[in-house]
């Protein structure tokens, strides 16, 4: 089984007023934690799609015009993640999505490929969520062990990563050191080895 560790940076948190400005992942195998692939792009936006921008998103993660004007047209990074899919074997049932939060970025990343086209690709439809997996794990190890729940602790990825000695992840946010922060805090929480 493959994981798709994937994240997203946008201008907004609306996916039918905003868009997606940058996606990145890692295919990694989730028995070995073989990493099999890398992507990452900057998405090209229109000066009226960059005017819709929300400025708290871009606070956080820092993207300027000038950056999403050197960007790649969505179409030629929508057809180069499909080309890396299809080579690594990227089909329901083979692989599951893995996220920090992912209604988020699987509504952006309609924006990059419709759904109609995911269901004839045979994308995963599996979006997995760190948060509920630590979650689980929390409720479980606590109740076994007398450790802090998950309400206790906090379970966003910044607070997932403290319980286990991570550092947050750096800001301004980008999506690759997302991904990278991400495996770290899943390697920590579930781990590869089986």
């Amino acid at each position: 089984m493959k994981g798709i560790f994937l994240d997203s940076e946008t201008n907004g948190l609306n996916p039918y007023r905003h868009c997606l400005i940058e996606i990145a992942y890692k295919i990694i195998d989730l028995r070995s934690g073989a990493e099999e692939a890398s992507f990452q792009a900057v998405v090209y936006q229109t000066q009226s799609a960059w005017k819709a921008s929300d400025p708290a998103s871009l606070a956080i993660n820092g993207f300027t015009y000038d950056e999403v004007q050197a960007g790649i047209p969505i179409a030629e990074v929508s057809l180069s993640v499909q080309k890396d899919f299809n080579a690594h074997s990227i089909k329901r049932g083979e692989a599951v999505f893995v996220c920090q939060n992912p209604s988020f970025d699987r509504s952006f990343f309609a924006q990059l490929i419709d759904p109609s086209l995911q269901e004839r690709l045979h994308l995963p439809y599996h979006w997995l969520d760190l948060a509920s997996m630590y979650w689980a794990e929390s409720m479980r190890s606590g109740r076994k062990e007398q450790k802090k729940l998950p309400w206790n602790t906090g379970f966003s990825k910044d607070k997932i990563a403290a319980v286990y000695g991570i550092p947050p992840e750096s800001t301004p946010h980008r999506a690759m050191q997302g991904v990278e922060h991400l495996i770290a805090c899943y390697s920590a929480v579930v781990g590869f080895s089986c």
